[in-house]
């Protein structure tokens, strides 16, 4: 009974630490900040400006420019970033709040074994570990098998009850029937088990699921294009053209935008000629189907880490001495093939597959695949924000925006890695992390 009572008063005393220290920003004032870095990149170009600051009134980028010129009111809380570059604050537009890597735990295990309310106070802490690594919106393309609790997440994030990144999310996303785990392959035709997403077949099905997951609080519709549903495992479309747009048409009648999950070249060009928003993943897409992603104005979302990181766990793979695997070589391609053509390509990783806060790797990766770091910078911010429809709120730093930022120890339009070192956020005027409480 003793062991019992200790182990009840660590749990309570952990939570209320927790409670604590995720409430901690939400309760700063937001007022007048003059920021002061060694050096700003505002997304309006790929010039970086030395000696620059930012004047903050109420959440609201006043003024930016040279040091000298801003004129700060007298109260006004200064912050030095001496050796710090800052940024507008990144934009991950592929996350799973709701998952956490995979060897840690496999995914089916995760959606069969774990709790929806663990895994919501796990997302919890995730969008705290987002927005302390410099990211300060997300757009979460389902729960995987987490409901609707995207949606109480965003709410509690907008009340200040929690800390995190600006949330656009899509709820549950949508399958073609049996397509999508943890059923029914691999386990006993007699079970009914929680599923990863909704699934649907046919076309009244699909629209039917578009206006409950937007009545529930979606912001943008999540479709599983193609999967491994053909003979031996093989990606393949799981979805009719006729089920696909009707899925789509329905979604932008009532005003969300779409994103679909295509990873065979037969799943991405579908969803283009469809009408799709964005396309996540493309791994296995041709050059003449990102030519026509081109032409439609279609973005792409690469996920390059998640590939990478099912390497590590499954294949043995290891950074920096390994030789990427056939599946790394493909995504590669593929991102190369976007890039040269002029595809829009925003800053999309896949985390959770990952760890939440390691985000910086996907800007590296595309790096690493060809982007200059400057381009990935805007992939992650301005590029992000338009696909996002938010360019008029934020993605830039500019007079008018909102004050979402972020400070990184050296200069990642030069060297990318150091989105590793963040230094400093603020989203809309609030601070939550600064040189002083820099964990």
């Amino acid at each position: 009974m003793r062991t019992s009572l200790m182990t009840w008063w660590r749990t309570a005393a952990a939570v209320l630490i927790l409670s604590c220290s995720l409430s901690a920003g939400a309760a700063t004032p937001k007022g007048d900040w003059l920021l002061l870095p060694e050096r700003v990149w505002t997304a309006d170009g790929d010039v970086v400006h030395a000696g620059w600051a930012v004047l903050v009134h109420d959440g609201t980028i006043a003024a930016v420019g040279p040091a000298a010129s801003l004129h700060a009111p007298a109260d006004a809380r200064r912050v030095e970033l001496p050796g710090a570059t800052l940024t507008p604050g990144l934009i991950d537009l592929h996350s799973h709040l709701f998952l956490h890597p995979y060897n840690e735990t496999l995914w089916n295990d995760q959606v069969l074994t774990e709790p929806q309310d663990y895994r919501t106070l796990l997302a919890a802490k995730h969008a705290r570990d987002t927005l302390l690594a410099g990211f300060t919106t997300l757009r979460d393309l389902g729960t995987e098998g987490a409901g609707f609790a995207d949606v109480s997440v965003k709410r509690a994030i907008e009340e200040g009850l929690i800390p995190g990144p600006r949330l656009f999310v899509a709820t549950r996303a949508i399958v073609a029937t049996a397509s999508y785990g943890p059923g029914p392959r691999g386990f006993r035709p007699d079970l009914t088990l929680v599923g990863g997403a909704q699934e649907i077949s046919g076309v009244d099905q699909a629209m039917a699921a578009v206006r409950e997951q937007a009545a529930r609080g979606a912001d943008w519709i999540k479709i599983y294009g193609d999967y491994r549903v053909g003979p031996d495992g093989a990606t393949a479309p799981t979805f009719t053209p006729a089920e696909l747009r009707a899925l789509i048409d329905t979604a932008h009648q009532i005003g969300r935008p779409v994103a679909v999950h295509a990873a065979s070249d037969a799943g991405v060009r579908m969803a283009v000629e469809a009408g799709v928003d964005s396309v996540e993943h493309g791994y296995g897409a041709s050059e003449a189907t990102f030519k026509l992603m081109k032409q439609h104005g279609t973005a792409y979302e690469p996920t390059l880490t998640a590939v990478e990181s099912t390497a590590e766990y499954f294949q043995n793979y290891v950074p920096g001495k390994s030789e990427p695997t056939e599946r790394m070589r493909e995504a590669e391609q593929a991102f190369r093939s976007a890039l040269k053509l002029g595809v829009t390509i925003g800053n999309g990783s896949d985390v959770g597959v990952f760890r939440h806060g390691e985000n910086w790797r996907e800007p590296a990766a595309m790096v690493a695949d060809g982007m200059t770091p400057a381009q990935a910078l805007h992939a992650a911010t301005d590029v992000a924000a338009k696909i996002l429809r938010q360019s008029q709120r934020f993605g830039r730093i500019a007079p008018g925006l909102a004050a979402d930022l972020a400070a990184f120890s050296g200069d990642p339009s030069t060297q990318i890695d150091a989105l590793q070192h963040p230094v400093f956020v603020m989203k809309a005027g609030l601070p939550y992390l600064t040189p002083a409480a820099t964990p």
